[in-house]
């Protein structure tokens, strides 16, 4: 998906100015839409022509819905029937509990996807036609709308006196604001999570294991945000400027928007140090299994939390509502996190030690593409061809997994069967 969308990028055709992206530039914008960043080197409405924003959107909407996704879509579609393999292949993409019913649970997430993303593109439509036009304003809506579900980021509002501007001047529009706030948490909660929404509606109990620690540690996230930006970030003095409504609205949309979604409403080379760091941590933290979302996701950081509670509480497991957690989801968790958290310094210390940026500044970035959220300090153009580079593979690792590079690097190690013995070692 990205070389071929990097070769549709390179068409004469796809740049306002005739000629193509540059090659790097193109693989660059094609990896960072397939993997739902948001990353940029060229403002999107001014250097891509409708041609090149079509297969931005296209590769945004494949991404964000999962390559098997749309596979089985189209088999489907096709009238081919889906083997066990298939179905098999699915379940482990879509982070379902069982093969049964897989082909039910695909119909869903494309019909509730194509329905959230329609409704979104109504409700924006209501704004952005009287701006633009009914055509652009259309296309604008259509585009923002699929780009906020799918996670993406991308977004068509820069102008030549303002590139690259996101949704800066709808800071205080609620209904902008508002609208793409709750598209990236549709998305990024995760289908399976709506399907058990649609299941059990407020019988709590019914859900699975998995949806209540989604739906717990994400409202926890966007809280706990929310409290930060409110009382301490945007009562900083470089926000003067904005009203009470716009720093509460502004405070709501940064709560959202590193999870992953990589649009902002304000200029975040504004930030605070303290805000800038508190933002990294909370694109590091990424969206939910089973989404449009990639990075690191929140039910390895909640089983991350609940094994710490664990040793704090002298258990022999983690447990949380009425449930216990098994010792190799935790194990995973552990390894997921550590390797995150060193190709995030990696990253952030190569950039920085490549292009002389300032190390905060290159952690943003770093967090940025690992979470494949595409906020960035605006360095993102400026930066080196190897630079660029080590994003392309920040973005990839991203929204490809931890567990399945892990399992992929490791595909050739048998799994042993004799066990050694046993000694203790002394930790912490």
């Amino acid at each position: 998906m990205i070389l071929t969308g990097a070769a549709l990028l390179m068409l004469p055709w796809s740049t306002s100015e005739w000629g193509g992206a540059a090659p790097l530039d193109a693989l660059f914008t094609a990896a960072s839409a397939t993997c739902v960043t948001g990353l940029v080197v060229h403002d999107t409405a001014l250097y891509w022509t409708p041609f090149g924003q079509g297969v931005i959107l296209a590769l945004i909407q494949v991404g964000g819905m999962g390559v098997v996704t749309v596979a089985v879509a189209v088999s489907m579609l096709a009238g081919k029937k889906i083997g066990l393999k298939q179905r098999w292949i699915m379940q482990e993409s879509i982070s379902a509990p069982q093969v049964g019913g897989i082909v039910r649970q695909t119909r869903f997430i494309l019909k509730t996807a194509l329905l959230i993303e329609t409704v979104g593109a109504m409700l924006l439509a209501l704004r952005l036609c009287p701006r633009f036009g009914l055509g652009k304003g259309l296309w604008y809506a259509v585009f923002h709308s699929v780009s906020a579900v799918c996670n993406a980021g991308f977004d068509l509002m820069g102008t030549a006196a303002a590139p690259c501007a996101s949704l800066t001047g709808y800071v205080g529009d609620p209904l902008v604001s508002g609208t793409v706030a709750l598209l990236i948490v549709l998305g990024g909660v995760g289908f399976l999570t709506w399907h058990d929404v649609r299941q059990h509606g407020v019988h709590l109990r019914r859900y699975r294991l998995q949806s209540k620690l989604i739906l717990s540690t994400t409202l926890a996230l966007l809280l706990g945000a929310f409290l930060f930006f409110w009382l301490y970030e945007f009562r900083q003095p470089q926000w003067r400027g904005l009203s009470a409504g716009e720093r509460g609205l502004a405070a709501m949309f940064q709560a959202v928007t590193p999870r992953t979604a990589g649009f902002n409403t304000v200029d975040l080379k504004d930030l605070s140090q303290p805000g800038q760091l508190f933002t990294i941590a909370l694109m590091l933290a990424g969206g939910s299994p089973g989404s449009t979302a990639g990075g690191f996701k929140t039910t390895t950081l909640a089983v991350m939390l609940l094994g710490v509670g664990a040793i704090f509480r002298r258990r022999d497991s983690a447990c949380c509502f009425g449930r216990r957690v098994p010792d190799e989801a935790l194990r995973s968790a552990s390894a997921i996190f550590l390797l995150y958290i060193l190709l995030f310094l990696t990253g952030g210390m190569l950039i920085s030690g490549l292009d002389g940026v300032p190390i905060l500044s290159a952690l943003f970035e770093s967090a940025s593409a690992i979470g494949t959220v595409g906020l960035s300090l605006g360095i993102t153009a400026e930066l080196s061809a190897a630079s660029r580079l080590i994003l392309i593979f920040l973005m990839y690792f991203g929204r490809v997994g931890g567990l399945t590079m892990i399992y992929a690097v490791a595909s050739g190690a048998a799994p042993g069967i004799a066990q050694l013995p046993r000694e203790r070692v002394t930790v912490g």
